[in-house]
């Protein structure tokens, strides 16, 4: 934790690895957590010595503790009648600038600890949006994949009968993840609809259009990424048309980053699912991944069958073994390690964006920053799904519905005011250039001053 920590006195570095030492001891085992909590306190040292009502106040102690963290069981009969049990979470970790807003992932891999991580970044990832929202997410270990459509209705039903408890358009507002589509989103809404008898369409986001959803909301996060992207080369004078490009995933976020790269002239030549990546030297044909993925539900090497000429591999990590100048990691947390980020500058990588939650391992972005890389943290280059969401509101609030092309507009100025944001805080606490330090302590400064003007609670 100490390598961007500098110039600094030592009883402020022993300040904060103090907060990170409880850390780890208050939540045992809980890996991705103390990452994220880690990756933060690294930024926060020139901060702490120039503000020390930061500490006077225990903002960090109070920020790493989340308010609330809600865990319960999930009932459901699958299609052979057999009940089924999985649990389910929501963290509420922090109210200060508005309602906790955070998506929520169906997967597997979900526990107490990625819940906890992802709730701890989406607070300052919504604080940098400028948008009225705290920080919150939540999901579950249940797999939509191989499931039926009954079946996850079924699922989402028994979810949604617990979590409404706690929800509401001015409380929380839940939104989608890994494993949470248009599809789970309507089948949640419905249920909330149903237990509390109105129409309270601000309460999700991520709907359907016809019900309240947001033109531009399916494409956000992936046009987000690109548009901070975008800044960030532009400030060394230099353009992502033409420059070969690796996008890791096929979801959403991949997709759309891939859509609006391509538009900007970027050469993508490999993205990947969580079997292997496929590598197509003329260049990903979108279309034909949108039909596989989002059409077919079926796997990425069926793109092989459309396309002859391109690639299949095994391994979806072994994707940043590909020669490019711009890397988007897209996929899931942790995809992008120290092996890969060598291999990614020996092969003459320029740019890093990161469009999933926390994609690059600690040790990885340490050396990406000490080679010079251009590197856009996930916590602000991935903020536009979040944006959006926030545009979903106030759309619903004022029963209103804006055109894609207003929602865009709004989404690529709010990526533009998140990067100088990011690269004035930078500048100011001394890590110039730094996007990760930038966005850490652009985003802190908020939501600490909020939570000084709102006293002790």
């Amino acid at each position: 934790m100490s390598q961007l920590i500098t110039e600094v006195q030592p009883d402020v570095e022993i300040y904060i690895q103090s907060i990170y030492q409880t850390v780890v001891q208050r939540n045992p085992h809980e890996v991705e957590f103390h990452q994220a909590v880690s990756e933060f306190l690294e930024s926060m040292a020139p901060v702490i010595k120039k503000h020390p009502e930061y500490q006077k106040y225990a903002i960090l102690e109070r920020i790493v503790e989340p308010e609330r963290l809600i865990s319960f069981r999930v009932p459901w009969v699958d299609d052979q009648g057999k009940v089924q049990v999985n649990r389910g979470f929501r963290v509420q970790f922090n109210s200060t600038l508005g309602p906790y807003k955070g998506g929520l992932r169906f997967h597997k891999s979900v526990n107490a600890s990625i819940i906890k991580f992802l709730g701890f970044e989406q607070t300052f990832k919504n604080a940098l949006t400028g948008q009225p929202i705290g920080g919150g997410k939540g999901g579950s270990d249940f797999d939509p994949k191989g499931k039926s459509d009954l079946e996850i209705m079924r699922f989402c039903q028994s979810f949604m009968t617990e979590l409404y408890k706690y929800m509401g358009s001015d409380v929380d507002v839940p939104a989608g993840d890994i494993g949470v589509g248009g599809r789970e989103i309507g089948f949640l809404f419905g249920q909330y609809k149903r237990i509390r008898s109105g129409n309270e369409p601000g309460v999700l986001t991520g709907k359907g259009i016809g019900y309240g959803g947001s033109l531009g909301r399916t494409e956000a996060t992936g046009y987000g990424c690109i548009y901070f992207l975008q800044e960030m080369l532009a400030s060394q004078g230099l353009e992502l048309a033409g420059r070969q490009t690796v996008v890791s995933g096929s979801g959403n976020v991949s997709i759309f980053a891939i859509q609006k790269a391509q538009e900007l002239g970027a050469h993508v030549v490999a993205c990947s699912d969580s079997s292997g990546y496929i590598f197509d030297p003329n260049g990903i044909q979108l279309e034909t991944v949108k039909q596989i993925k989002l059409v077919e539900a079926g796997r990425i090497s069926d793109y092989t069958l459309h396309h002859p000429e391109a690639s299949y591999y095994e391994g979806s990590t072994n994707i940043w073994n590909v020669d490019c100048e711009i890397a988007l990691p897209c996929a899931t947390q942790n995809e992008l390690n120290e092996v890969a980020a060598r291999q990614l500058i020996d092969n003459g990588v320029i740019a890093i964006a990161e469009g999933a939650n926390m994609p690059t391992t600690l040790e990885a972005v340490h050396i990406l920053l000490a080679n010079n890389i251009l590197f856009a943290p996930g916590k602000a280059a991935n903020a536009g799904g979040v944006a959006v969401s926030a545009l979903e509101m106030a759309q619903n609030s004022m029963r209103l519905s804006w055109s894609f092309d207003e929602v865009d507009g709004r989404l690529k100025k709010i990526m533009q005011h998140i990067y100088q944001d990011s690269i004035e805080a930078a500048e100011d606490y001394g890590f110039e250039g730094n996007l990760v330090a930038g966005s850490n302590i652009a985003g802190f400064k908020k939501v600490a001053e909020a939570m000084i003007a709102q006293g002790i609670v």
